[in-house]
């Protein structure tokens, strides 16, 4: 049920956040009553007014990103993936009518095609079933973006073992945004990274951080109680 709840909440915010799922690996053995639960909450949000306190959903944020998103739902129908709940432009009626509003869509196919390979931006779910922890584990591995990925699951072997074999920048376990708080670094792998270092956490400490270097040498200088210092050009951990 967590599992449920979090993929649905941080799934269908519009799909305009980075860290905003767009796939998803069911495992077969539970797959049929999971995405019986997942498509009833589905149909449960509210899409509304964003102004509204009762809203779960509001508008994309331009007309242009309205118009790419309904151009990936007609490209996935195409490429025959099956179209499990919405699937266009929703029409709420009244002053909202005309709004840049698109229906929470949910599309069951496979990692090869386009929709799947390409980030859409917007509240549309890629559902692909997954036959075993080694299937599930090498598809976000060998795809061309690896911002961050997810696992929940009560195996803490199984989480660990995903942790550090998972070809991704960031890993949540159980948590469906790889990185809740700001002092941890933020940042992807692959095609997802840009720049040489991340951001926040230390990385962006390091960042704003201008690093200066003083080698010295004192040739004559006498130490407290009158010893001298040795003066030679050596590493003391050479003698």
């Amino acid at each position: 049920d967590k599992a449920i709840e979090g993929l649905v909440l941080f799934a269908f915010n519009q799909g305009e956040v980075c860290t905003c799922p767009s796939r998803a690996l069911i495992q077969e053995s539970i797959y049929d009553r999971f995405m019986a639960k997942v498509l009833a909450r589905v149909k449960a949000i509210q899409h509304a007014n964003p102004l509204d306190t009762d809203s779960m959903m509001g508008a994309q944020a331009s007309k242009e990103q309205l118009t790419k998103i309904l151009s990936y739902l007609e490209l996935g129908k195409a490429e025959g993936a099956e179209v499990l709940i919405g699937g266009s432009q929703a029409h709420l009626g009244g002053d909202l009518e005309g709004g840049y509003y698109v229906q929470p869509t949910l599309f069951k196919g496979h990692n090869k095609m386009r929709i799947f390979q390409e980030e859409i931006f917007g509240p549309v779910l890629q559902i692909v079933r997954a036959e075993t922890f080694e299937e599930a584990l090498s598809l976000p591995s060998k795809h061309q973006y690896g911002n961050g990925v997810a696992i929940f699951t009560q195996n803490g072997r199984a989480a660990r073992d995903f942790a550090s074999r998972v070809n991704v920048g960031m890993v949540g376990i159980n948590v469906p945004i790889p990185v809740p708080v700001a002092y941890h670094t933020f940042g992807g792998w692959k095609r997802s990274a840009f720049g040489d270092i991340n951001q926040h956490g230390m990385e962006g400490v390091r960042f704003w951080t201008k690093t200066k270097t003083v080698t010295a040498r004192w040739p004559e200088s006498t130490l407290e109680g009158g010893a001298s210092q040795d003066s030679a050009f050596i590493i003391p951990t050479m003698r």
